[in-house]
């Protein structure tokens, strides 16, 4: 359900609120925290679906700021939308303009759930120092987006300056499996340190360079970045060790292969995040993320994310592992797979020995050839006992 509330005001969206929810029943209750989104007019859309999408998991109330064209009178103009168009959640769209639009924390403050938490996204551009701004302040978690920068390295130096605890970045979820799948690898033998790693991903990915600061500061070793066409994402790492490289490879951006010495190389989903998948794993702690914290502040300045050489350059001299080769890899062990898991009849070996029967085909096909010739010749040498049968019965039949 969609209500259009054009020049409006802040008092009249709460009676409407109050209205809907006591024409609709509880749709609008059991609201965990209020989300608030500062986007523009561009990706207004787009940021209002994902966080419909995440709040299936942490019902809200999504209050949405755009700003709109800052000449002209002072205008507000909002949409309230619940039920099935709004997930599991009830949202307030708002538009300001004129003045209004500098005053977007000022708007929002009536519309806040009461003893709830207050979470604040960028899906896009974000302030400076996010934990100063007027609606950073309000907020105890604040959530942006280093990805949808122009200079991506240069939004994670900003976040590095002015962190403040509560603040964290879509680009930092976005490696949380490939931390995981790494840690799992190197939980199991051989248990050997690793002496140096390589990280390969897009000139333009911070998740890149968010994970290898990570292993920079976990592993305590030399760790590389190596730089390759935008657009890709996170490409590759390997984990040098005295036995062998671990090499977690993820050419195409959907599944993965995991390769380690004296072991099969392993396919792996590892499909990229979508954003309403890690705005909702955000949302799900409210907390400080320590780790975040140590990556951003002291991790990144154990790597240079401006320098690197290229992925290729990494490829040809064996420092990085090859995209092609494993795509191989990843074939071979799906035609693996499907030859293992394919569903074929499991048949016993015939018994063998004086006085058991045998049970192959052909034994089958020759006892049933012999009974067939018996009942022939029976039937060709007593044609008068059977008729004389057949009349009986006729006889009795009634």
């Amino acid at each position: 359900m969609i209500v259009d509330l054009p020049s409006t005001s802040t008092t009249s969206i709460s009676k409407r609120l109050v209205r809907m929810r006591n024409e609709m029943g509880a749709t609008t209750l059991g609201r965990v925290l209020t989300l608030v989104v500062l986007v523009n007019e561009t990706d207004a859309d787009q940021a209002i679906e994902d966080a419909n999408d995440a709040s299936h998991q942490h019902p809200c109330r999504i209050v949405v700021v755009i700003r709109g064209d800052k000449r002209g009178a002072n205008r507000l103009d909002a949409q309230i939308r619940v039920g099935g168009d709004a997930g599991a959640s009830e949202v307030v769209v708002m538009r300001l303009y004129g003045k209004l639009a500098d005053h977007g924390h000022n708007v929002v403050t009536p519309l806040l759930l009461p003893d709830s938490p207050i979470v604040a996204w960028w899906p896009t551009e974000a302030p400076d120092d996010v934990a100063t701004s007027p609606l950073g302040q309000m907020a105890g978690r604040r959530i942006t987006d280093a990805a949808t920068g122009s200079k991506p390295h240069v939004q994670l130096a900003k976040r590095a300056r002015t962190y403040r605890a509560g603040d964290t970045d879509l680009a930092w979820t976005r490696v949380t499996l490939w931390r995981g799948l790494l840690a799992a690898a190197l939980d199991q033998p051989p248990y050997e340190p690793v002496l140096e790693a390589t990280v390969s991903g897009a000139g333009d990915s911070p998740s890149t360079d968010l994970l290898a600061a990570w292993l920079a500061l976990t592993l305590k070793c030399p760790v590389r970045r190596t730089r390759g066409r935008n657009g890709v994402g996170m490409t590759s790492v390997r984990l040098e060790r005295k036995s062998g490289p671990v090499d977690l490879v993820r050419p195409d951006g959907r599944v993965a292969t995991l390769a380690q010495t004296g072991q099969p190389v392993r396919r792996i989903s590892l499909a990229r995040r979508t954003t309403a998948q890690c705005l909702a794993d955000e949302l799900r702690r409210l907390d400080r993320d320590e780790v975040y914290e140590e990556v951003l502040t002291k991790g990144l300045q154990l790597i240079d994310p401006k320098k690197g050489m290229p992925t290729s350059e990494a490829v040809a001299g064996g420092e990085a592992p090859s995209l092609q080769q494993s795509r191989r890899a990843a074939r071979a062990a799906a035609r693996r797979n499907k030859d293992i898991g394919s569903s074929k009849m499991v048949q016993s070996p015939s018994p063998e020995g004086k006085g058991t029967a045998r049970s192959d085909t052909k034994a089958v096909k020759e006892a049933a050839a012999r009974k067939l010739k018996a009942k022939t010749e029976s039937d060709t040498k007593e044609p008068g006992k059977r008729d004389a049968a057949t009349k009986g019965q006729g006889k009795g039949s009634t």
